[in-house]
């Protein structure tokens, strides 16, 4: 028996040795082989879309068995409550995250410089930059003395903390915050700033070999010799949500908004201007984050079928159906953009939707035009009925010129019917004139 327990303990111990990535180093650092890189490319402002696109992104590269995320950057900053959402995300990752600044003329500036803090492994290009992370409102300084400090020193702990952690210089990223401080590669490379330049994907993979890192507590030595690079990119959705995102933008979107609907205040009855407004006001709740995503997006949805609503009652020429279907598909594109969701819409299945209601109301919109052309005498009396046979339907009271009133039926539509004579319910009537809403008729 003893034998036998031996036996079993020495292969459970082989077993733990052997299987990846439990591999040991000589210094006790477990193996890590790369063999696949999942890709992805920042290319704009930081904002609630790059936090949607990096969540996708990393279920994905965990949920796809990749052992690598690779975040290439450029980018001039963005919303600093958005940048901490990001640093989050990357310290929750159990997969090592190496950021790159490239291509050249690159620069990973102000949010970039923050979150590039956090990457378990840093590099860039040659021609790069990186740092200017000072706090500043839309386009200015903070204006408030004590409001700047605040934000400064807030920022100042947080990259040290990131920078320590990660074993690089933490005192000047602190002055990229505290100072403004901007470094090219090179000298961030020999401050210390940064792991390594690298100007290819093959560079960068040769870098990444035999490198050591820590992610959760846990030290993993890399192993990258000739990885299968995945790229993943920003979904129709998000790349409009990164549009709408941009500050400058969703304040346009906000005065557009209000301005039309003062402009329907003023002038009411077409519906066109509010409900147009409707739509900026929505998109530009969205921009500033006042609205979540997919709050926003359902509201667009419910805007949209008010709008085709809208199209039966007013003359608009087709406008109010094209705004809502733009209300539908954007609408449509910005459900489940949310931190825990694992579904989403497939493009193309929103825009078969779109393309089915579309075709519908081009349909209407054509049946329309050819009775409109079929009359010869569309210019005075467009759905001109007279001449035509209609049938009684309901019998009403007089009306206050003494005429008796009916409903009726002409040509598949229900009018008002006036005449001078008595008729019944089914009786076939002449129609002899016509009125906006109303037709005269006769035996």
């Amino acid at each position: 028996m003893r034998n036998l327990s031996a036996f079993v303990y020495l292969v459970l111990a082989l077993w733990n040795l052997l299987s990846p990535p439990a591999l040991l180093s000589s210094e006790g650092e477990r193996i890590l082989e790369i063999k696949r890189i999942l890709e992805l490319e920042i290319n704009s402002s930081i904002n609630p879309a790059t936090l949607n696109y990096l969540d996708n992104a990393f279920k994905v590269a965990h949920n796809d068995s990749h052992e690598l995320i690779l975040i290439k950057i450029n980018t001039p900053g963005g919303l600093i409550s958005t940048t901490k959402d990001i640093l989050t995300l990357i310290g929750r990752s159990e997969l090592p995250i190496v950021i790159w600044v490239t291509p050249e003329g690159a620069s990973a500036t102000s949010a970039g410089a923050i979150i590039a803090s956090g990457a378990h492994l840093l590099f860039m290009s040659d021609g790069t930059n990186i740092g200017a992370a000072t706090p500043v409102e839309l386009g200015k300084d903070l204006d408030s003395k004590d409001l700047r400090s605040k934000a400064v020193n807030d920022l100042v702990a947080l990259v040290e903390g990131l920078a320590t952690a990660r074993h690089r210089n933490s005192q000047l990223f602190a002055k990229m915050v505290s100072e403004a401080s901007s470094f090219p590669a090179s000298e961030a490379k020999k401050n210390g700033l940064i792991d390594g330049i690298t100007n290819s994907i093959k560079e960068l993979c040769l870098a990444l070999n035999k490198r050591s890192i820590e992610i959760q507590g846990k030290k993993f030595i890399l192993e990258a010799t000739d990885p299968v690079i995945t790229k993943y990119e920003m979904d129709f959705g998000q790349k409009l949500l990164n549009i709408l995102a941009n500050p400058q933008l969703a304040y346009i979107l906000f005065i557009l908004g209000m301005a039309l609907l003062y402009f329907e205040m003023q002038a009411p009855g077409g519906f066109l201007a509010g409900s147009i407004g409707a739509i900026f006001l929505l998109f530009a709740a969205i921009g500033f984050q006042v609205l979540p995503v997919n709050w926003g997006g359902m509201g667009l949805i419910l805007l949209s079928f008010i709008l085709f609503l809208l199209e039966i009652w007013i003359t608009s020429y087709g406008l109010l159906s094209i705004a809502g279907l733009a209300a539908l598909i954007t609408g449509s594109l910005f459900l489940f953009r949310t931190d825990n969701a694992y579904i989403q819409l497939g493009t193309g299945v929103i825009l078969s939707i779109a393309l089915a209601i579309g075709s519908f109301l081009a349909l209407m919109g054509y049946f329309l035009f050819r009775d409109w052309k079929k009359n010869k005498k569309h210019i005075a009396h467009f759905n001109d009925l007279r001449g035509a046979e209609g049938v009684i339907l309901e019998v009403r009271d007089k009306t206050t010129e003494g005429l008796f009133c009916y409903s009726l039926k002409a040509n598949g539509e229900i009018w008002n019917g006036l005449s001078q004579n008595p008729h019944k319910v089914g009786d076939k009537v002449k129609i002899i004139s016509q009125r906006a809403d109303d037709l005269f008729v006769e035996f």
